[in-house]
């Protein structure tokens, strides 16, 4: 029941994808999406934090979402050329006039989540994180201590963590399931903040991501997970 999108994703074309497959939507439904790195062109992305850019693509969002409030709103980067508390406070206005519910951040270290925090709630933060790629460790500690949702993304590491034969498949064969689902049981096992979101262009992928969610790892298992693969 949670989407997780971006303005950048097309440009604009997700949003509008996912307004024309499930508006209106369900009860329960999440949609969080993102503003504040722009994409210029093929691999060319660049961070935009300007108070009246974030507004207006807030305004964006909103309409091409067909939403009302947008019930998370993240910062995709933070601008360094643009001051923490304009990106930051513009954000907390945002949500004063009723167009966003709760602030998220994106890509940011514990220091900087500590400095956003000085201008508004931080209620979640979306890091790269899996398996393999564990950087953000102390970010995702900081998040659970401080009932903030932690949502990785590439959590399967672009594949490479579900293929047959890799590191997972023979673990994976034990408990019937996919590897991709096992990566996916190993990132939920590690914190109850954790909010995976793991793209698919199938339904029966979908299928299979929703599915990992009734694997249980035992404190072993989970543990030679950790070791086999080094991150």
């Amino acid at each position: 029941n949670f989407i997780d999108t971006a303005d950048s994703y097309g440009p604009f074309v997700s949003e509008m994808l996912i307004k024309k497959a499930l508006h209106p939507y369900a009860d329960g439904v999440i949609i969080a999406t993102k503003a504040g790195l722009t994409r210029s062109g093929p691999g060319d992305w660049r961070p935009v934090g300007r108070p009246e850019y974030l507004r207006q693509q807030v305004e964006l969002s909103l309409r091409h979402l067909g939403l009302e409030r947008i019930d998370l709103f993240q910062l995709h980067r933070i601008d360094a050329k643009v001051p923490l508390a304009e990106q930051i406070g513009e954000l907390a206005l945002l949500q004063q006039e009723g167009k966003i519910r709760h602030i998220g951040l994106s890509e940011v270290s514990v220091e900087q989540i500590k400095a956003a925090s000085e201008f508004a709630k931080i209620t979640s933060v979306q890091n790269l994180y899996n398996l393999a790629k564990r950087d953000s460790e102390a970010v995702l500690d900081y998040a659970e201590a401080n009932n903030i949702a932690f949502i990785p993304w590439f959590p399967l590491a672009t594949g490479a963590l579900a293929r047959e034969g890799g590191p997972l498949d023979a673990i994976a064969k034990q408990h019937n399931a996919l590897p991709s689902q096992l990566a996916l049981a190993w990132l939920l096992k590690r914190s109850p903040v954790m909010l995976p979101i793991p793209g698919t262009s199938t339904v029966a992928h979908v299928e299979e991501n929703i599915a990992a969610a009734a694997i249980t790892l035992s404190d072993e298992e989970f543990n030679t997970l950790s070791n086999i693969v080094k991150p």
